[in-house]
């Protein structure tokens, strides 16, 4: 028997192991399953080379639980070590076996797992001693038998094992009798070994799949296969829409199979959807660092012996060859897209609602794929027609362009609750756009930016006439008394809105157009948006929304209320208003006789009693013009219809719109 001390730089070497060589202490179960299908892919290839000439016999990896024992025995018929073997491979750690083989047949031992020759030492993340009893394949070879207690002393000794192969034993530490649990280890084979490519059995139950879909040629796969696999991989869930067959072996190796699920609007980054493999080895399902972000959206497999086993999200994303996987992805992706559409675009157009949010999203976090998508990107009107990019420019260039040659797309978000303003623009000629995704308040950004001469404006946003300029349009033709008067009445007669403010604007539409039309300011209603789903932005968020009260002055019954308070307020105003110009011309007159913009006493004195004055004023024309107003239904009634219009008219606002409306007709 030989004793000896493990060959490393440091004696913490095993608490490092225990506590820090993998996130979870789990993986040292895929990490040793690893180890025997790389120890029988060996064997394999050797045997292809003629280096071993005896029968494979039954190769396949045994994981046997005895809870009495309370050990754990991952068993392989594979390579099998020998004394020197275990030595070199085992007694100096990190120092790889599967490197050297990989070294010396590179061509052809691509099924070999292992990296970093750290794996087997996950095995003391749960144990208290280990064992290997092994015999190699070479002839001659004498068994022999290893065996550690977590410390850097081991003793080796000659073996007793008859056949060919190798046994890990693992005595299973108090802290992870978990590990001793059947249902326990039957759940971690199927997580992480349900596809290697050699039989791995629980006790008597084979666990794998060895030749999984993806590693087939697409060639040798029907609809039905592909169909078959995703509802394997994930059970319950709907059809997938369609999906994407990875498979490059230059500059790096990679394959996969990526599906398309039905999304939808219930947008939601989900993670766990898409799994990793290392040569059939499941490694993570975080795979933030290998695909693009927007990709988390879809699920499948993806699988790359360039992507190291003992992942961590940190060195992936500082990977060359997993930012070259990365990129290579996103580019498969989007011409598989354009290929989808350009081959049957009428099943495209139907399958639209539901990856319309993962193109959208794709163009906003990717701009390799917003380049590429710009081809095949959809743009729906209401009507339910879909155009690409260059399609709906060509529509609506002729007749949406404005007098300063800007290109306006019109859109709405709710074409039910803006149906008005999407008539009115229809009845102009115009086309509108349905822009109802959630995340459509970034994507119109996103548009502005990509278009040139374009710009997005909601529908609801100004009134029709102002929404495309075309001239300079109408002139208002009020006289100051009258404005005075009429924005005074109108804004008074306004009903509180919870969380809303309303500004009122004149306007001269056309005489058939709507006495009043309520819109919204876009600028502040895409911060709004914005606001709910970006965090830092709840300045916005507060805010209440921004409304304008368009009075149509060229309506006849708008005209006829102003013609009314004329008549009833202008010789009661006109007086008071006279004394405010007045008096505010001596202020005036005050403030440019100060010396360097300071007023002396007196003068301050004068100009506070005028401004009293005009405040006074001020104050009597407002509660003039209430009062008046409190006598005019009509003009409540003509914008409570605005308000309704909006989904703006609740409670007892609406009841009370409700009873003056029936008290009107009588």
């Amino acid at each position: 028997m030989a004793t000896g001390k493990i060959g490393v730089t440091t004696e913490n070497i095993f608490p490092v192991i225990k506590k820090f060589l993998y996130s979870d202490h789990e993986i040292f179960l895929r990490e040793l399953v690893s180890n025997a299908v790389d120890a029988t892919q060996k064997l394999r290839t050797l045997s292809s080379f003629g280096e071993f000439k005896g029968e494979l016999g039954d190769l396949k990896v045994t994981v046997t639980v005895d809870k009495e024992k309370g050990t754990l025995t991952v068993s392989d018929h594979g390579i099998g070590m020998t004394a020197d073997d275990i030595e070199k491979y085992i007694n100096q750690i990190a120092f790889s076996g599967a490197e050297e083989f990989l070294e010396k047949y590179k061509d052809t031992a691509n099924s070999i797992i292992g990296h970093f020759g750290l794996g087997f030492y996950s095995a003391f993340m749960v144990s208290d001693k280990v064992e290997i009893s092994s015999l190699s394949y070479k002839d001659g070879a004498e068994p022999v038998r290893w065996t550690c207690d977590g410390s850097p002393e081991y003793t080796m000794e000659k073996g007793d094992r008859s056949t060919r192969g190798t046994d890990i034993i693992l005595h299973i530490d108090e802290d992870s009798k978990e590990f001793l649990e059947q249902i326990r280890i039957d759940t971690l084979l199927k997580k992480y070994c349900r596809f290697l490519p050699v039989p791995v059995y629980s006790g008597e139950t084979l666990i794998n799949a060895t030749e999984p879909q993806w590693m087939k040629k697409p060639s040798e796969l029907t609809d039905e296969d592909y169909i078959k696999f995703y509802h394997e991989l994930y059970p319950g869930q709907d059809d997938p829409l369609f999906w994407i067959h990875l498979n490059v072996d230059y500059p790096f190796t990679l394959t996969g199979i990526l599906y398309f699920p039905k999304i939808k609007n219930n947008f939601e980054i989900t993670k766990n959807r898409i799994q990793l493999y290392c040569n059939q080895v499941y490694v993570t399902d975080s795979v933030e660092g290998v695909v693009p972000e927007f990709m988390m959206l879809l699920q499948g497999v993806i699988d790359s012996p360039d992507i190291p086993l003992n992942v961590s999200r940190s060195y992936l994303q500082s990977d060359t060859a997993v930012k070259k996987i990365s990129s290579y992805i996103t580019k498969k992706v989007s011409s598989r897209l354009d290929e989808l559409f350009k081959a049957d675009r009428k099943n495209f157009e139907e399958k639209w609602p539901d990856i319309r949010i993962f193109i959208e999203y794709g163009m906003l976090t990717d701009e390799k794929f917003c380049e590429a998508a710009m081809k095949f990107v959809l743009l729906e009107d209401t009507n339910h027609k879909f155009f690409t990019l260059e399609e709906y420019k060509t529509l609506v260039e002729p007749s949406q362009t404005e007098k300063d040659g800007d290109i306006v797309y019109l859109y709405t978000t709710d074409p039910v609750g803006q149906y008005n303003y999407i008539k009115a623009a229809n009845d102009k000629g115009y086309s509108v756009l349905l822009m109802d995704g959630q995340l459509d308040s970034h994507f119109v950004g996103l548009l502005e930016n990509k278009l040139e001469k374009t710009r997005l404006v909601r529908v609801d946003s100004d009134v029709i006439d102002r929404l495309i300029r075309k001239d300079d349009g109408r002139t208002v033709d009020l006289t100051a008394t009258q404005r005075n008067i009429l924005t005074t009445l109108f804004q008074s007669s306004t009903p509180e809105v919870e969380k809303a403010m309303f500004m009122v604007q004149f306007e001269a539409l056309a005489p058939t157009d709507m006495p009043i039309v309520i819109t919204q300011n876009e600028y502040m209603r895409r911060m709004k948006d914005m606001a709910a789903m970006q965090p830092g932005m709840n300045f916005y968020g507060e805010m209440p929304d921004s409304y304008t009260l368009v009075v149509n002055t060229s309506a006849p019954l708008v005209e006829k209320v102003r013609d009314e308070a004329t008549k009833a307020l202008a010789d009661r105003i006109k007086p008071l208003e006279e004394t405010v110009d007045a008096d505010n011309a001596k202020i005036e007159s005050i403030r440019s006789a100060a010396k360097d913009g300071k007023l002396d006493t007196e003068a301050q004195k004068q100009t506070d009693e005028l401004v009293a004055a005009v405040n006074k004023a001020r104050a009597e024309q407002e509660s003039i013009i209430k009062e008046y107003a409190a006598t005019q239904p009509v003009v409540r009634q003509l914008i409570d219809l605005a308000l309704l219009g909006n989904g703006l008219l609740r409670g007892k606002d609406l009841s009370d719109f409700i009873a003056r409306s029936v008290s009107l007709i009588k």
